[in-house]
């Protein structure tokens, strides 16, 4: 594995041993209003201090932090490393600064493992402001994280809270005016519905029992995604339920994602069988069958009261939708039907975002290509939804890359439309669930609640750094999919199990786990 370690430890680490701190200095001699080597390119290899920076440690362990060679973007970066257990922090005091709002950005690497390791704005007269470093052992990711500066002054800090042997690279900060954060922090809840009519229990991190939709609510969700099938076996995910289902997040407060599956069950990259009552449709018959079942739904939620603030027409449509007609193999027939479910939305409310999603979150060749078809064949949508898995869709370098990229090649929002991770590995049912073995997670990830903590935080921080503001925010998904018989995946088969359980956002004992505390946490 990939570690910073040089033999400049051993010369740095003895000198260390013998320097005493008592407190964090309150200003530094060298305070600008700018931000001063934040590539730490002005000493080259082996500087403890590196020009503009100052380095604290309580326990006088101020030579974990240094500069070496290997950096981002030019020759230089600061590690934080040490072979013993370790706490440091490298920071940079700012002053005259015009009030405001700023933004630090930051490229990071970290092996993991270490009690705490992040960047943070300080002292700036508001809250401090913190971003955790995603695991990330080669792939450099960015980082942001902003701040209210109310006093004219702020203090830019590295902080490492450290086992032996862990590390971090830190390269390339900027210090800008303006600020980040996510508009959208939300979950899917499409199961929630058949949870609760068969007996399923929800209960806020006390213990209590609640309505799900207020425990996620209080945790600080503003957005909730319903999937629409047609006419499906079990009665649910239809137009009826999703209508009863979205009077209740409206009155929560929260807004709504709408997502046709055009399909009386799952579709999804390996699957997109058309209605059973569409099955005999000509192309022409399927476009009309596409708009006027968007039509129909949308303008019941507007009616009521409950209009729907997003829409995706289709679900992880890689391949495209209403096989074998909308096929990607036949990207004029596609891009006819697509539009037919834009259209549809935009008749109902023209300021509705629709969203195209595809499974491609760590895809970016895959993402590339899919859209650069769709936006030569006319088709029109106002947001990009992807579906991220890192346990099947590749490192959160590619999962940023293809992010990154489809924000500013198309000049579209991005957002995760899909996301999860497990708190353990075990089944509460009979039915073997979809990740229950260790080499399917992610490296620096566990099955626990602090993994799928970190998990989300660490999501949610990369849609955050998406340039120019575009990044929108974050859906976990089915966060309400509790082990509950007859709650299973398969819609025909009510004795069919879950196999999500462990990825849910309620515990085994129906609590609401820590990860759902960042849909409040985060900015």
């Amino acid at each position: 594995m990939f570690h910073p370690r040089r033999t400049l430890r051993a010369l740095l680490l003895p000198l260390a041993a013998g320097l005493a701190f008592t407190a964090l200095p309150a200003t530094a001699a060298h305070a600008a209003s700018t931000l001063t080597n934040g590539g730490f390119e002005s000493n080259g290899t082996g500087t403890a201090t590196p020009t503009g920076w100052s380095t604290y440690s309580a326990a006088g362990q101020n030579a974990a932090s240094f500069t070496e060679a290997g950096g981002h973007g030019g020759s230089y970066r600061l590690t934080h490393w040490s072979s013993s257990a370790y706490k440091v922090e490298t920071y940079q005091y700012l002053s005259g600064l015009t009030n405001g709002n700023y933004t630090l950005t930051a490229w990071v690497r970290s092996g993991g493992g270490q009690n705490s390791a992040y960047i943070a704005l300080k002292n700036c007269g508001s809250s401090e402001q913190r971003t955790d470093l995603p695991v990330s052992s080669s792939g450099w990711i960015r980082i942001v994280t902003s701040i209210a500066v109310t006093n004219n002054q702020c203090t830019i800090s590295i902080n490492s809270d450290a086992k032996a042997g862990n590390w971090i690279n830190v390269d390339d900060l900027t210090f800008t005016s303006g600020k980040t954060g996510l508009s959208i922090k939300g979950s899917d809840v499409s199961s929630l519905a058949k949870s609760e009519a068969l007996g399923g229990v929800y209960r806020n991190s006390s213990g209590t029992t609640g309505d799900a939709l207020a425990i996620l609510k209080s945790a600080g969700q503003n957005y909730a995604r319903l999937k629409v099938w047609v006419n499906p076996a079990d009665g649910y995910n239809n137009k009826t339920r999703v209508l009863a289902m979205a009077k209740r997040i409206k009155a929560q407060g929260m807004k709504l994602l709408v997502d046709f599956h055009y399909s009386d069950t799952w579709a999804d990259p390996g699957a997109q069988t058309k209605p059973a009552a569409w099955s005999g449709h000509s192309y022409s018959q399927l476009k009309t069958d596409v708009y006027n079942h968007t039509y129909d739904v949308l303008n019941a939620l507007k009616a009521q009261g409950t209009t729907a603030d997003m829409v995706q027409v289709g679900n992880e449509i890689n391949g495209g939708m209403l096989w074998s007609e909308g096929s990607t193999d036949n990207w004029s027939q596609l891009a006819g039907l697509l539009n037919s479910g834009y259209d549809a939305v935009k008749a109902v409310n023209s300021s509705t975002t629709v969203a195209l999603h595809l499974a491609k979150g760590g895809d970016l060749s895959g993402t590339r290509w899919w859209f650069d078809s769709a936006v030569s064949n006319g088709v029109k949508f106002d947001a990009i939804g992807l579906s991220y898995y890192g346990y099947w869709h590749g490192s959160l370098y590619d999962f940023q890359t293809t992010l990154d990229d489809a924000a500013s090649r198309y000049g579209k929002p991005v957002f995760v439309a899909e996301t999860a991770y497990p708190f353990r590995l075990d089944s509460e049912d009979s039915h073997e669930n979809i990740i229950d073995t260790t080499g399917e997670l992610v490296a620096g990830y566990a099955a626990s609640t602090a993994g799928q903590s970190a998990w989300l935080r660490d999501i949610m921080n990369i849609v955050e750094a998406v340039p120019n503001g575009r990044g929108l925010g974050v859906f976990y998904w089915e966060s309400t999919w509790n082990a509950v018989t007859g709650n299973g995946w398969d819609p025909t088969d009510s004795s069919s199990g879950n196999g999500w359980e462990n990825q849910a956002l309620f515990g085994y004992d129906d609590k609401a786990l820590p990860a759902m505390s960042w849909f409040g946490a985060h900015r």
